[in-house]
């Protein structure tokens, strides 16, 4: 009667194991946090306390613990190698098996940091003939042997066992690879980011007064597009693309930049220039944003079509085209030329408001009025104004200035220049 009930309760605690095995087959969690819940389980229905939970990796053979309670000494990181012969005996073992005397040494080696004589059962988990982990059971209390109940309930268990941990390894694995692949690309983005950077100190380096100058277009245009609720890559690319807008000056005539009066017709149409030659630059090198071409050569552009070099209107360029045209006129304004100091924020933002829409993306130019604001109130986390540049207009000031856009672009009204 005693050994009937003993059965009944362990029919029981199988079938309470099973029910609660299912959950853990599609839960989400890590493959150490399913591992630990799987043992947990397992240990409840043979009725013991020591175990561990082990992933099978091929190569090399091994043993990999994902879990383990009740051992007084198990070290964290428990590893136990294994020899092709170990492989093949836990591969072919049908049922779990209870470990006594020699036994023990068929099935695992003493070459890891785990000793093999702290199990007393081992559960081949496989996935078909495919082994993927073991559960090894150590001593139950009073050091009563592990029966063919056990072991029936143990195998029955086991297939699910295995199927869990599979689960949870691939999956695992995929996450881990996708992990490595996103580092990567960050890694190349960093790489671009850097190598884009030199070529704009390079660009820049013909002149004391051009210096920083694309560095800075490049910071300006980002901060536009991200008021504007461009996505991050789009931002990425926008500021890709002001970091190489003036690319083409490498070949304009060092004398042109610093040259104090009025360029001679001949000097403007070199500097003009810069924007074909750089578009021949760039349009054959694959960028991972493809905008970076057409912002080269059209971000002279303006929206009447008073711009070069081909003179498009503005529904003929593209936003970052257009949000390059204002970052890089709000940045020569505010920066010294031979010619001419810097205009002041509030003059240069002025100067832009008095030429929008007419030259200027109505849409954009609220846009820098939105981050200067931020700047003049004290609300951007990093600054959107370059450090030599002094937020001197006052929030009411910049209100005014958009609200002047917003006048001259509504009601069907527009304001001459």
């Amino acid at each position: 009667m005693a050994a009937r009930e003993t059965n009944f309760r362990r029919l029981l605690l199988t079938f309470k194991t099973l029910a609660e095995l299912g959950p853990e087959l599609t839960s989400d969690r890590t493959v150490a946090e399913v591992a630990e819940s799987i043992l947990v389980l397992l240990l409840e229905t043979v009725e013991t306390s020591e175990g561990a939970l082990f992933r099978f990796d091929d190569r090399p053979a091994m043993l990999t613990a994902l879990a383990a309670r009740g051992f007084s000494l198990f070290p964290e990181k428990a590893v136990i190698p294994l020899l092709p012969r170990h492989v093949h005996a836990l591969a072919a073992a049908a049922m779990p098996q209870a470990l006594s005397g020699r036994l023990c040494e068929s099935y695992l080696s003493s070459n890891g940091n785990v000793a093999p004589e702290l199990f007393k059962c081992l559960v081949p988990l496989k996935v078909g003939p495919k082994l993927v982990g073991v559960v090894a059971l150590g001593r139950r209390q009073g050091e009563s042997p592990y029966g063919d109940d056990d072991l029936e309930a143990l195998g029955l268990l086991s297939n699910y066992v295995a199927l869990a941990v599979q689960n949870r390894v691939l999956a695992d694995s995929l996450q881990q690879r996708i992990a490595e692949n996103l580092k990567l690309m960050a890694s190349l983005h960093g790489f671009y980011d850097n190598t884009l950077h030199a070529f704009a100190a390079a660009i820049d380096a013909k002149d004391q007064f051009t210096r920083g100058h694309s560095r800075r277009v490049a910071h300006y245009a980002g901060g536009i597009a991200q008021a504007m609720g461009m996505e991050e890559r789009e931002v990425a690319g926008v500021r890709a693309a002001g970091l190489l807008h003036d690319v083409g000056k490498v070949t304009v005539d060092k004398y042109i930049f610093s040259k104090p009066g009025k360029l001679e017709p001949n000097e403007f149409r070199e500097m003009a220039d810069h924007t074909t030659i750089g578009y021949q630059i760039v349009h054959g090198v694959e960028f991972p944003w493809p905008e970076i071409p057409a912002v080269v050569r059209s971000h002279h552009e303006r929206s009447d079509g008073s711009g070069y070099p081909d003179k498009l209107h503005k529904d003929e360029t593209s936003t970052p085209t257009r949000i390059m045209a204002v970052a890089d006129t709000f940045d020569a304004m505010t920066s010294d030329r031979a010619h001419r100091h810097s205009f002041s924020v509030g003059e240069a933002l002025s100067e832009i408001v008095r030429s929008t829409p007419q030259k200027f993306d109505p849409d954009i130019v609220q846009a820098i009025l939105i981050q200067v604001r931020r700047d003049a109130v004290g609300r951007n986390q990093a600054p959107f104004l370059d450090q030599h540049v002094v937020c001197n207009i006052s929030a009411p000031d910049i209100d005014h200035l958009a609200a002047m856009v917003h006048y001259k672009t509504s009601n069907g009204r527009v304001h001459s220049c």
